[in-house]
């Protein structure tokens, strides 16, 4: 199938400004008259808020169970017939979601065998792959100092520590992945307008029109 909206992932560890990249590249798409669907996972759905639940400490759940509700949510988010990324897609928007497959492989694999993470997530990968993902690369250092900067409460995954062994794990995953996945790298350790410069200049080049 051909056409000429994007799926676009953002991937990073916690503190990388994915979220403030959402946002200023779905102004800079929507200016610019396309149609912008953003979105995030964990989703805000029912499965999504049992893992956020999780993440907070507010639940318990073996990493195993964590990485098959992740697995769960995830085809919901593809697949719901409201809401569901594939959906949004056919009707013509550009989607952006703050992480997607590769969040799980770094994630869960972090915990976990990440050839296991990979499969499980092998029915979601076959019905979408996005256009482009791209990585904002931050040190864990950074990632740490903005997150106690600007959260209240900090998540499961949220130790130096556990950062740096993320990140080790995105870049397994996005060498396991090869030539089946477009990565694109940006540097998260600037200012988030140089930044979103760098990931509009990505996209622009993707849509091949507005130069």
């Amino acid at each position: 199938m051909t056409r000429k909206n994007l799926f676009i992932a953002l991937e990073g560890i916690d503190g990388s400004g994915k979220s403030t990249q959402t946002k200023l590249l779905t102004e800079q798409l929507s200016n610019r008259g396309y149609k912008v669907y953003s979105t995030f996972e964990p989703t805000n759905n029912q499965i999504g808020k049992l893992i956020r639940d999780i993440l907070k400490g507010n639940a318990r759940a073996d990493h195993r169970v964590i990485a098959g509700l992740f697995v769960a949510d995830r085809l919901d988010h593809l697949l719901n017939e409201d809401y569901g990324i594939v959906k949004k897609l056919e009707e013509g928007y550009t989607v952006i979601t703050d992480r997607y497959l590769f969040s799980s492989y770094a994630y869960q694999g972090a915990h976990m065998n990440i050839d296991w993470v990979i499969q499980a997530n092998a029915m979601a990968a076959e019905i979408l792959r996005p256009d482009v993902n791209i990585f904002i690369d931050v040190a864990p250092e950074v990632s740490m100092h903005r997150v106690h900067t600007n959260r209240e409460n900090v998540e499961l995954f949220e130790t130096l520590d556990s950062l740096k062994l993320v990140r080790s794990k995105y870049m397994e995953a996005f060498e396991k992945a090869g030539s089946a996945e477009n990565v694109y790298s940006v540097d998260g350790n600037r200012s988030p307008d140089l930044i979103a410069h760098d990931i509009w200049q990505k996209v622009q080049s993707m849509l091949g029109r507005d130069k």
